[in-house]
Order: structure tokens, then C-alpha cells, then sequence
């Protein structure tokens, strides 16, 4: 376990393991949540969160809709064929 200190300006220093085990570089917004055990830094994400049926729209596929197994299988058929190619 690391430990760091609050600074005389409010600040805190995550130890460098953390950042780097969590990709966070300068400039990443925290959400600060008071727990009642502790404090909870929760990085903010870039994005709002969307669902699948918002973000479809944009493939231009207009064609009937197809199950998860044909889309499998249509991807097992082509990379075989991909492969048999070489």
C-alpha cells in the first residue's frame, strides 16, 4: 500500500504506480464522492454513455437484421477463406 499527503493547497498526489496502472495522465477529471469510509475518486469518462440503437445509424446498413450466430458464422466462413488465400 502507498501513501501520499494533502497538501497545504488541497492537493493530492497519486503515487505513480496507480497512474500509470490506471493510464491516467495529466489532466484527467475526477468525480469526488464522499463514502462515509473514505473518499472515492472516480475518473470522469469522455463520453456520455450511449446505447447500441444511438450509435447504429451511422453503419448505413438498411438490410434485414441478422443474429449474433449468422454474424459468426459469416465471420468464421471469411477468415477461412482469407486464410485458405495465403
Amino acid at each position: 500500500m502507498e501513501t501520499t499527503k494533502l497538501s497545504s493547497k488541497g492537493q493530492v498526489i497519486l503515487p505513480a504506480a496507480i497512474r500509470t496502472a490506471n493510464q491516467w495522465k495529466a489532466g484527467v477529471e475526477f468525480a469526488v464522492e464522499d463514502t462515509g469510509d473514505g473518499v472515492l475518486l472516480r475518473p470522469l469518462k469522455p463520453f456520455a454513455a450511449t446505447t447500441l440503437e444511438e450509435v447504429t445509424g451511422c453503419t448505413g446498413y438498411t438490410g434485414k437484421t441478422h443474429t449474433l450466430e449468422e454474424m459468426d458464422k459469416a465471420i468464421t466462413a471469411e477468415t477461412k477463406a482469407r486464410y485458405a488465400r495465403r
